[in-house]
Order: C-alpha cells, then structure tokens, then sequence
C-alpha cells in the first residue's frame, strides 16, 4: 500500500541515515581512545527493549548443499557487518541518562556463527522427518535465550548441516536479529542484498513489484465527481478503522479460542513449524479469480484455521468433508499487522551500502493494522477467498496504518515509551494473531554460494500465541507458524490444514473454469 510522503505525525520523528561501517578504523579509534559519535536508539528500537515486547526476528534459510563455515566468516566482515546495527553494542549511559545508545564495536564472528558439533546424519537412519525435527527443537531452544546487546551485537548465525524433509535441503541457516536493529521488511531487503543470482553471480535477486490496476488509470480520468467518491470513501473507513483501533484499546477483545494465547505468552518458548507450496497453485487461482497472491493466501489462511477450530471445538470430518460445529457468525477472530509506513531501502540500496560504502535511510515507523478474519466452514472453497479479496480490497481504501501510527507517536511524545508499549501491548493482546506475505526472489539465488531451497521467516516474544508468515521463493511459497505449544499442541495439524486448504481452493477453481491440472 502506497501512502503519501507527509502527513501530519509522520514528521515528528527524523528519519536516520546509515553509513557503512569500517570494523577495522572502529576498532583504531577504540584503540586511540577516540570516542565516536553517540547516536541513541529510536522511540521503535527502544520499544522492542520492554520486557514484554523483546521480541527477535528468525530467518530459516535452507539450503540446497552444506554450510561452508568459514566460508560464511569470510564474506560477512564485507558485507552485513557493514551495515551499523550489526556492528554496534548497545549499551546504557552517554549524554541522556539511562538511554541505550548505539556503540560500535569490534565484532567477533566465533560469537555470532554458531556451528554445533558435527552431527552424525545416520543417527537420523534417511529419515528426513527426524532431521526437520533436531532443527525444529534446535530452533525452538534458541526461543529460550536472549542475547546481551552490552556485550555483543544482537545477531547471531547458527549453520546446521542437516537434512530435512523439504525438497533438496540439505543443510539450515538461523539468523536470530533482535527487532530493535530494524523492521522485518527492511532486515528481509538486507539479507537478500547478501544474495546474488546463482545464473549471473553478479546480479541482485529481482523482487517483483506490485502492478496498478487498470481501473485505477481509468478512474483517473473521470473527473472530479469520481474524485469526491474516492476521498470520502477513504475518510469513512480510516474514520471506522481508527475507531475500531481505538475500541480494542479501550475493551474490544476477541473471542476466546484454542488459537488465542494466554495472558504473559510473549514470555513463552515458541516452536516454529514450516511447510513449502507450489507458487504457480498460488498463480491459478489468483489468475482466475481476478485477486492477488496475498488475496489467496489470506484465504488459504480463513479456509485452514477455521478447520482447525472447527475439529477442535467438535466437529467431524469424514472422506474429507467437516461436519459444522463452529458457532454461526459469533468468532471475533482479528489478526494485527504491524506496519511500517516509511518505505523500505530496497535490496539495491542496501548492496551499494556495503559495496559503494553510501549513506541508506533507516528506521521503524510503526502503525497498526487490525484485519478481520471470516471464520466458518464453507461449502464453496472459493468464498474464502472471495471473503479475503473484498477485506484487503477495502484495507486498501484507508489511511489506519499512518493514522494508528501517528496515535501511536503522540503517545509516545506525550506519555513516554512506557505508555506507548502499553497502547501496542494492549492492541495485541487483544487479538488473536499475526499475519504477513512477504514477496520473494524471481530466480534462484545463493547466500554467500549456497544455493538456497526455500526461506522462512519468522519472530518470537510477540504478545500472541500464533504467527503465520508466507514468503515466496522462485517457484515455492513456503508457510511458517511461529506458535505457544500451551495454546497450540498440534502446529504441524495446523500447518497442513492451511496446505490442505490451499488444494481445495485450487481443485475448486480448476473444477469451476474447466483448467487442466497440469
């Protein structure tokens, strides 16, 4: 969604600009005694420091041979460790008392690549399930550790050369990235900027843009009465967007199911679980129902949680079809998207950071977006996306995000970041879960030279029991739950409900167009 450069609160909080960062002369001037210049944290990094939103970002990246580690060591000081918040500590004190301010440092790569000892594949005996699971419970015991940004940047690469049961994986890497270093997109940008095309070495992944409508050229040009319509129906929804924000605020909560975590899950472990899709089943039915990938997955989405409730809460299920047992129109069911409304750096921005050594602008400039989620069970698959297309449809007709956004900021002015975490806890908490699509590379691309099989990215410490990321990659579309195990025992049963519901939709529109299934 495109927003306009300035609005009102958007100017209240500078934007900063990064330069690259030379470990080498950092550490000279550390040597000399020089001190360097002091740069405090941002409102947003400072946020995610509460003690109930410390929340880590995770990047799975698997891989298509094993993990060279030394290789890894070697390319990083040239090209991530370039970039400041990974090269920086964060440490109390300076100028403003008891404020983090970022400091850099030299960075030891032993503390930051972790390579467990060798493991032994046969111990798996071929099977690729066992070898997805040591990497789940691996992954899950990183949930369970924190990182001192006193001590150490607050990053770390775990390489695991292990197989797993997704097509041509034979080895995993784990980012962990501390949010305060940055928001998801622009982390995502920067570790694909890492990336290079493995057909042309040289070339950056290409991330497809989004394409305007023709509609939207038509309406364009009709005057000054469509113009009129357009503005007031983008007042009347931001009106009833920022009113309901506010009413969750205040008491609107949803409806208590087996999906909603309980009061202090962001201080849970969390066990993350990911299954990878055909991005062309994605294609059809976008093609066919005239909506857009995130239109299909929202849908595949509606389509799987309400089979999970619905088995949950009693319902059957026989040759494939449930039986109904989710209460009729009564599930409040809200996902939080939390949005960042500057734009994004861009991969291209990012690789002439750490290659030409320019300045790139940086910083989260958070707002809220509360999406409503239909849950029941359909006798027509395709309503589910039809549903999910008509609620993104009308999302896209509202400022919520720019105007929850300069709430959030003039709390935080106001009242400092104690009440302004309370506001974003509080919107949280009070919804269900968190739900992202985030677009991948067009080609088949290699980090450091690995080629990589699929990537999935994901967070932990977040106020909700349940996150669902999809990300695509080439030809796949890759789902990722990020769950409380409290609140939700059964992830993968979950995972496949989301998968199944995805071929049902496809075999639904296959069966209603006459497509060949090929």
């Amino acid at each position: 969604m495109d927003y306009p450069k300035e609005i009102g609160g958007l100017r209240w909080r500078k934007t900063s600009s990064l330069k690259p960062i030379n470990v080498g002369e950092a550490n000279a001037r550390k040597e000399r005694g020089e001190e360097e210049e002091e740069e405090l944290l941002s409102p947003a990094a400072r946020l995610f420091h509460e003690p109930n939103f410390n929340v880590y970002i995770i990047a799975i990246l698997g891989c298509k041979t094993r993990i060279d580690p030394d290789l890894v060591r070697a390319k990083l000081p040239h090209t991530l460790l370039k970039h400041p918040r990974f090269s920086s500590l964060q440490v109390e004190g300076g100028k403003e008392e008891k404020q983090l301010k970022w400091v850099p440092s030299a960075v030891n790569l032993d503390n930051h690549v972790i390579v467990p000892p060798e493991i032994d594949q046969s111990t798996f005996a071929g099977d690729a399930d066992a070898g997805k699971k040591f990497v789940e419970d691996y992954i899950s015991d990183l949930t369970k550790t924190k990182i001192d940004g006193s001590k150490q940047p607050l990053w770390d690469l775990h390489l695991l050369n292990v197989r797993t049961s997704e097509p041509d994986a034979e080895a995993v890497g784990v980012f962990r990235i501390h949010h305060s270093l940055g928001d998801g997109v622009s982390l995502t940008s920067l570790l694909l900027a890492c990336t290079r095309q493995i057909a042309d070495p040289d070339a950056l992944p290409t991330i497809p843009t989004p394409r305007k409508k023709k509609e939207e050229g038509l309406l364009a040009g009709r005057g000054a009465v469509v113009a009129v319509w357009t503005a007031a129906v983008l007042m009347w929804n931001t009106a009833v967007d920022v009113a309901a924000f506010l009413l969750t605020a205040i008491w609107v909560e949803d409806t208590k199911t087996p999906l909603k975590g309980p009061h202090g899950v962001e201080f849970l472990p969390r066990r993350f679980v990911w299954k990878s899709m055909s991005l062309d089943d994605f294609k059809l039915v976008k093609n066919a129902m005239n909506a857009t990938i995130n239109d299909v997955a929202l849908g595949a989405t509606q389509a799987g949680l309400s089979r999970y409730l619905n088995r949950k809460l009693g319902g059957s299920e026989n040759d494939g079809e449930q039986n109904n047992s989710l209460p009729a129109g009564s599930i409040r069911l809200r996902s939080t998207l939390l949005v960042n409304v500057r734009p994004g750096p861009g991969i291209q921005a990012m690789a002439d950071m750490m290659e030409k050594d320019t300045e790139v602008k940086w910083g989260n400039w958070i707002g809220f977006i509360l999406l409503p989620f239909t849950i029941g069970i359909r006798d027509d698959p395709l309503d589910y996306v039809r549903q999910a297309k008509a609620v993104v449809d009308r999302k896209k007709r509202s400022l919520e995000a720019l105007f929850t956004f300069s709430i959030a900021e003039f709390v935080l002015k106001l009242f400092g970041t104690r009440r302004s975490n309370a506001l974003s806890h509080r919107i949280i908490t009070r919804t269900t879960l968190c739900f992202t699509n985030l677009v991948g590379p067009l080609e088949e691309i290699g980090y450091y030279g690995h080629p990589l099989a699929f990537l999935a990215p994901s967070s932990f410490n977040q106020p909700h029991g349940l996150m669902i990321n999809f990300q695509s990659c080439v030809d796949k579309m890759t789902v990722v739950l990020s769950v409380d195990e409290s609140t939700i025992p059964d992830p993968h049963q979950l995972c496949d409900d989301i998968v199944h519901s995805l071929e049902l939709i496809k075999n639904a529109v296959i069966s209603s167009h006459g497509l060949s299934q090929s």
